[in-house]
Parts: C-alpha cells; structure tokens; sequence
C-alpha cells in the first residue's frame, strides 16, 4: 500500500481527517522525517503503533512527555491525544501505523473484541506505553510493528493476513502485560483533555480566519482565564501561540505541494501582512517561505 505523510487535520469532532486505510481494511502506514514536518497535537478513534527508524522524538501523549530513540517505539491508545516533534534536531524518522479496532478485534460480540480490543480502548489509564527492546515483550512488539509496516509497505503475498495477525498479536501483548490498574485519571484531567479537542479542533478548521482567544474559549464552553490555564497545563504553550504554530505549519505544507504564489499561500493560512508572515516562517522553519520551497540547506 502506498505510504503517506503524516499529517494531521481533523473535523469538527476533533478527529483526524487523515484517511486511515479503507472500510474493507482500515488501516494506514506512514514513514516520515519529523525535520521536515512536525506531528501536531491531534487525536483520533484508532490506535496507534510506531517505531523509530533514525533519530529520536519527542512525543507526548496525554500527561505523559517521552524522549524515544531509534529502536525503540510507542503505543497510543484510541481517542487520545497526542502529538510528535523532531527531538535536537535529529531529523527523526519513524514507521507509523494506525488502525481500526474493527481490524484486530472483527465483530464487536467476538471473544476477541470483547476480551481483549474493548478492554484495551476503554482504559483511560492507558493512554500511551513506551517500548524498548530490552524488555522481552516490549522487543515482541517492536519487531510485530515492523513486520506489519513492512509487510503493507511491499504488499506482498496475503499481506493483508499477515498485517492483521501482527498487529492482533501486538495489541494482545500490550493488554496482557499492561494490565488496567484499577484507577481512572481524575474527573478534572479527563475534562480538561476533552476542552483541549475541542479546542484544538476549532482552531485547526478555522486557522485561516480571524479568531481571538474569546473564539477559541467558546469553542469549549470556557471563559478565556479557564482556556489560557488548559493550554498551559496541556501543551505548554497559549491558545495564539499554538495557532500561529499551526498556521506556519499548514504554510510549509502548501508551499512544497503546490506553485501558489507565496502571497497567496500566506492568505490561505490566515496572514494578511507578508512582511510578519515572512518573519514569522523563518524564526519557526529556520528559512524564508522561498529558500524553504527551493529546499535550500
């Protein structure tokens, strides 16, 4: 199956638009460098897999803030959220796959929906678990991710079989030997994750448009003091700040996919001045609009 990028742009329930696979085989793989293009803050309904190839990421994934390196790798559960940069520079690279429980688990009657998929989307004390290839069954998992990667990347004979075996096998492990610790994160946490998707949501469909704080506030219901403090306490950053990041963002990617003037890109990502826009691009991408499209050093 055909890789894609790793971009992240969700609807207005906070999901990913990013296509994962098909209804028939719902799954979709990725390999990117995290130099290039960053991973924002999203979340979506399917789980994710991932291995390091090259470098190390700096991942965080609900109140959790990891350095993972080459050979090692993580598991993100559904609806959590989540996001990925390049770690110093290393121009980090990584084998993703994120997937359906309809997948791995089939009918959600099945034994094996219900005694091992279900269990394992519904633990919110298990949003995230690193693996490392010193532990035996981490290192298990690391090599089913791979396999199951490799094995769509060359689509070779029964691979879809051999994909779906891998990764029922790789959730089996992390429900088996990440057992639920009877404990749910506090009420307050769980309320403040779902503000910061609906937050995040609104700011990621309407970043072309003139929004303030107060819009962003609204979105969830919130006052704006309650909207500064979950940005702060979630991502580390304020509401502005994470949407002129993602504005940037959007930018680069326009200005690599298409031959848009670079003042009409500019427009399209919610910049009416071009001398701040300018400005802007260089001190987060290093480079100016036109020495980043020419893919200068």
């Amino acid at each position: 199956m055909a890789l894609s990028k790793c971009d992240a742009f969700v609807d207005s329930t906070g999901r990913e638009l990013v296509s994962h696979g098909s209804r028939e085989y719902p799954i979709s793989c990725c390999h990117d460098n995290l130099g290039e293009i960053e991973v924002p803050w999203h979340w979506h309904e399917e789980f994710e897999a991932v291995m390091v190839s090259e470098g190390a990421a700096e991942i965080a994934a609900g109140e959790q803030r990891l350095t993972v390196r080459a050979g090692e790798g993580f598991f993100v559960n559904s609806g959590v959220l989540h996001g990925c940069w390049d770690h110093e520079n290393s121009s980090c690279r990584f084998h993703s796959l994120v997937f359906s429980d309809r997948l791995i688990g089939g009918a959600t009657d099945s034994i094996y929906y219900e005694k091992y998929v279900r269990p394992l989307m519904e633990d919110r004390g298990l949003p995230f678990v690193l693996l490392k290839k010193d532990v035996p069954w981490q290192r298990e998992a690391l090599e089913l991710i791979e396999r199951a990667w490799q094995v769509n990347r060359s689509e070779s004979p029964l691979y879809e079989i051999e994909s779906r075996s891998c990764l029922t096998r790789f959730a089996a492990l992390i429900r088996l030997n990440c057992r639920p610790s009877g404990t749910r994160p506090a009420e307050k946490n769980l309320r403040q994750g779902e503000r910061m998707k609906a937050m995040l949501s609104f700011i990621q469909e309407n970043f072309d448009e003139k929004i303030s704080v107060r819009d962003i506030a609204a979105s969830a219901s919130i006052s704006e003091s309650e909207c500064l403090r979950c940005f702060r306490d979630s991502i580390n950053t304020t509401p502005i700040s994470y949407l002129l990041s993602f504005r940037i963002q959007q930018a680069a990617s326009m200005l690599t996919a298409t031959d848009e003037k670079i003042s009409f890109v500019a427009q399209q990502c919610g910049f009416d001045d071009m001398s701040y826009f300018t400005k802007l691009f260089r001190r987060i991408k290093g480079q100016t609009p036109s020495e980043y499209r020419r893919g200068d050093p």
